[in-house]
């Protein structure tokens, strides 16, 4: 397992360019099997996730080419409905193969996902939607046999919007006969880029960003490119660097719109925020203020930022209040803020922060992927030199992030 060194103390300082999106990529990487032929997916990041994800279309049978951020997909003759164990265990995403397995197969059978341990995220949603769309689930040591003759269009109204049993509707209502309604879906923007992508490919899907898609089943669908949106978490992830540093910087090719409740709460700790199309401009002043947050489904504030806000609070002059309202377990990181001097206390779901004048260096291990990138933040505006271990799960969803952090003048190493 490698480890990163930081040096905390330099203030980030310059541009970086954003990343295409990992939760937008996985669905859409997914969503490819249901086209008979070959599917160009463009603004990939080169993270562990997508080189998961890619690991598993190649195990049940398509060929795939990578390209500097281009994944060639083709899904012609595809060989296999199973996915394989070991995969399916490596991340959470994985379960959303099995909606396309459903809509090109007809059939699959897999085992519970597995992925950061940040809480309890049961796939009943997903499994009681695919049984109202007449599939035929059974349970066997372990693995879920999936099967049907064919899928039929209904209406399906989940009990929270959760984005996973979204995106996993979509592509098993895809190629079903009938109109599908999904109703209380998520909303996230990642949600429209897979429409975005499954109509590009011929599909009739309509209505992402509302409360309402609806699916209407088509025979078959066709070749297509297709680009990727930029990722809004890895956005707010280095606007949060900079401002724990004091720095000053433009994140490039990022929808502002995508990141707004961020640069809320970022302005309200007395940061200096600018917009354009496609840049955000941060400085930070040099006294940060204090503020409260309750994470939400989009467009309220988002639950990968949590960990990320946390740290920068912890900082700041003042008391804050953070109540994380998706995932029950999502405070693993704490400990190591704690350790590196921060001021924080545990009630349930909700942190209490009261800022200190500086965090001091220390030897921290990440728990999860927002919660590591929380410690590096910690780490880059802490005093003295720490040790951030267990970055595998880091590197499963940013992508180049030493080299872009040296760029702004971070004094960071891999080892």
């Amino acid at each position: 397992m490698g480890y990163y060194i930081i040096e905390g103390g330099p203030k980030l300082i310059g541009e970086v360019d954003i990343s295409g999106s990992k939760n937008a990529a996985l669905p859409i990487i997914a969503a490819s099997i249901l086209n008979k032929g070959i599917t160009v997916i463009e603004n990939v990041p080169n993270i562990r996730d997508v080189k998961m994800m890619c690991s598993i279309l190649e195990a049940v049978g398509c060929a795939i080419t990578r390209d500097n951020g281009k994944i060639i997909i083709d899904a012609t003759d595809l060989q296999s409905s199973e996915i394989p164990e070991k995969l399916m265990h490596e991340m959470r995403s994985s379960v959303i193969i099995v909606g396309a397995l459903l809509g090109r197969m007809h059939e699959c059978k897999f085992t519970y996902p597995g992925g950061c341990e940040i809480g309890a995220r049961p796939i009943n949603l997903h499994l009681e939607a695919f049984k109202q769309l007449g599939v035929e689930l059974c349970e066997d040591n372990g693995f879920i046999n999936c099967k049907c003759n064919k899928l039929n269009g209904t209406e399906i109204v989940l009990d929270f919007p959760s984005v996973g049993a979204t995106e996993n509707i979509m592509l098993a209502s895809t190629l079903a006969e009938g109109t599908t309604y999904i109703k209380n879906v998520a909303r996230e923007p990642e949600i429209k880029n897979l429409q975005d992508f499954l109509n590009s490919m011929g599909a009739s899907v309509h209505g992402a960003g509302s409360n309402t898609i609806v699916v209407n089943g088509v025979p078959k669908l066709h070749d297509c490119t297709f680009s990727i949106i930029p990722d809004r978490i890895e956005a707010g992830t280095y606007l949060c660097m900079a401002a724990a540093t004091k720095g000053e910087i433009k994140i490039n090719h990022v929808n502002p719109e995508h990141i707004s409740s961020i640069i809320h709460k970022l302005k309200q700790i007395n940061c200096k925020v600018g917009i354009s199309k496609e840049a955000v401009f941060l400085r930070a002043n040099k006294e940060l203020i204090s503020t409260n947050i309750k994470t939400m489904p989009y467009p309220g504030f988002p639950t990968d930022m949590q960990s990320q806000f946390v740290t920068l609070l912890s900082i700041t002059n003042g008391t804050s209040i953070v109540v994380e309202n998706i995932f029950e377990n999502r405070f693993k990181y704490v400990n190591g803020l704690i350790k590196m001097g921060a001021n924080i206390t545990l009630e349930g779901r909700t942190a209490i922060i009261q800022g200190v004048k500086e965090l001091s260096a220390a030897n921290v291990e990440a728990k999860e992927l927002r919660g590591g990138a929380a410690l590096v933040t910690a780490a880059l505006a802490a005093k003295g030199v720490s040790m951030v271990s267990e970055i595998e799960y880091l590197e499963r969803g940013y992508e180049n992030l030493v080299e872009k952090l040296t760029i702004l003048g971070a004094k960071i190493t891999k080892q």
